[in-house]
């Protein structure tokens, strides 16, 4: 049995996987649980499973056992793509509910805090495991047990997000009781123990995923929101189930793009930055010179404020097809195109924005956010099958609270019409989120799968970009520098990799540059598979902590 501490990985360079099955997770333990059920006879839906059960036990800062998943599953025997939606719902008869409203970084802005939620994750492993599952639920719940009770070593990145989430995560008792179990954070290299979380898995396995619906722990979550204030009631746990859907398809350069249809922005949002960059003749662009950064930008930033208008289909009509339309996408190229300064703007930012070229702010994501995780898993088995899903501690829960060792963080939903998280409360509506689940098709079947945490919105159609227009490796692609939408004061921030004429350029535009580290967590961390040949292939981001792993 390997020491606990072998497990810490750190940002860096990530060694590639190849064989004939391949899985990708943002922390080493949860690689090598899917590998491990893959290797014992498991397809890939097994190994996603047992791997986001575990992923919430050893990742308690990131992802939870009553937070969220979404996926893409790709059926290799039938050669057809499925969505799986099962984030978070909210109650369509209760008004928001913030038991802890002004405490962390969102009271400095005046923004509302999360809100308490239904939680998702354990009801979509559910429908995924009906529909595609072929080992026991017990089986499958068998690493998450064996994980708890052993614990986890904290690494320097864990440590890290829990010092920012600390105001939050220790409002509660019950959530000082998972973040510091010994009245302190468990410093880095020490193992940490959730024994409640231990008896809540082994419960798990006995009674099945009802358990956190209708059974014990869905009890334990009414009790504790009613005893705050909060009038959830159990029905409310199974009134909006899961949603199958058919993903959202385009066309990119000879390849299709599978990605998440609405009431997720994710697929027309990229298929509108890459149109718009297509129309405004990426071919010509160098890749990561000026022209192509402000391009990318106002791309970015117009296609963030069209999403804005994109509801759920069974509340609004068809948005995404509007967003989707290549005529659309040649008017967004020509408006940028018009509003490219033809005079040198790099004495206006001296004088308006007292130094040229950098923000004098730079970048400071902890001052703007709540605390946020999310984790991103790829898989493909030997079958053909394919996998890529994301499970997040966001969308579901009661926010601060932890129930039978469970942390929650709530959901961020909000009402403005270009909130990444919005609804509209109806029965049976689910809310407009920023998942980035992506397939590649060539030649009818996937070629590449990809998704991140961290900005999502932004950074998948960027990583699309530098694979499909640029002709990167999937490799060379994920570790290239990406940036966030324009913002209305015409800074852009951006990874700090930029070339000096770049940058100059950029300044003469009319653009400030607010720097984020060369690598920054918050701007993606992929997690990919794809085809190299006839063989496999599986890579880990640079900027967290995962890693990939292949049965040979």
């Amino acid at each position: 049995m390997r020491p606990l501490e072998s497990y810490i990985a750190d940002q860096g360079p990530k060694p590639l996987a190849e064989g004939r099955a391949v899985a990708s997770a943002g922390n080493p333990i949860v690689t090598e649980t899917a590998i491990r059920i893959m290797s014992d006879g498991g397809n890939a839906a097994d190994a996603a499973i047992a791997a986001a059960l575990v992923q919430a036990v050893v990742e308690p800062h990131l992802t939870s056992h009553a937070g969220m998943v979404s996926c893409l599953y790709w059926d290799g025997a039938k050669g057809e793509a499925q969505q799986l939606n099962a984030l978070g719902t909210l109650a369509p008869d209760l008004p928001p509910f913030r038991p802890i409203n002004g405490v962390g970084g969102w009271a400095r802005e005046g923004a509302p805090g999360p809100q308490a939620a239904i939680p998702g994750f354990m009801p979509g492993l559910a429908a995924l495991h009906e529909r595609y599952g072929s080992k026991s639920w017990a089986e499958l719940c068998t690493p998450a047990v064996e994980w708890a009770e052993r614990g986890h070593a904290v690494s320097s990145f864990e440590y890290g997000v829990n010092v920012f989430a600390a105001p939050f995560c220790t409002y509660f008792e019950s959530g000082r009781a998972v973040f510091m179990p010994n009245g302190y954070l468990t410093p880095v290299g020490q193992v940490v123990r959730n024994p409640a979380i231990a008896v809540t898995m082994k419960r798990l396995a006995e009674k099945g995923p009802d358990y956190f619906t209708t059974g014990g722990w869905a009890k334990a979550f009414i009790a504790a929101g009613n005893e705050l204030g909060w009038p959830v009631r159990l029905d409310h746990l199974t009134a909006n189930p899961p949603r199958w859907q058919t993903p959202l398809r385009f066309t990119h350069r000879g390849h299709e793009i599978v990605g998440l249809a609405p009431p997720e922005r994710q697929g027309a949002f990229c298929a509108m930055v890459l149109g718009i960059l297509d129309h405004a003749g990426i071919d010509e662009m160098e890749p990561f010179g000026a022209y192509y950064v402000f391009t990318m930008a106002h791309a970015l930033r117009l296609a963030e404020h069209a999403c804005g208008f994109m509801h759920d289909p069974m509340v609004a009509g068809d948005a995404a097809a509007v967003l989707m339309d290549p005529a659309y996408h040649a008017s967004q190229a020509r408006l940028i195109a018009a509003s490219k300064p033809h005079v040198d703007l790099t004495e206006h930012v001296r004088l308006t924005r007292g130094r040229a070229a950098l923000a004098a702010s730079g970048w400071n994501s902890a001052s703007r956010k709540p605390p946020v995780g999310s984790c991103e898993i790829s898989i493909v088995d030997a079958q053909g099958n394919w996998i890529q899903m994301m499970n997040t501690i966001q969308s579901g829960g009661i926010p601060g609270m932890a129930v039978d060792g469970v942390f929650m963080m709530g959901s961020h939903e909000q009402t403005s019409m270009n909130s990444h998280f919005s609804n509209f409360r109806v029965p049976g509506a689910r809310m407009r989120n920023i998942l980035g689940n992506t397939f590649v098709l060539k030649d009818g079947a996937p070629w590449l799968a990809l998704g991140t945490p961290g900005n999502v919105y932004a950074t998948v159609a960027q990583l699309l970009v530098h694979i499909l227009d640029f002709g990167m490796d999937p490799q060379e692609a994920s570790d290239a520098p990406r940036m966030l939408p324009l913002e209305d004061d015409y800074t852009l921030h951006v990874e700090s990799r930029l070339s000096a004429k770049t940058v100059t350029e950029l300044t003469s535009m009319g653009l400030l540059l607010g720097p984020m580290p060369q690598w920054d967590w918050n701007q993606g961390s992929f997690q990919m598979s794809w085809r190299d040949g006839g063989r496999l292939k599986s890579s880990a981001d640079f900027r967290r902590t995962g890693s990939a792993d292949a049965i040979c």
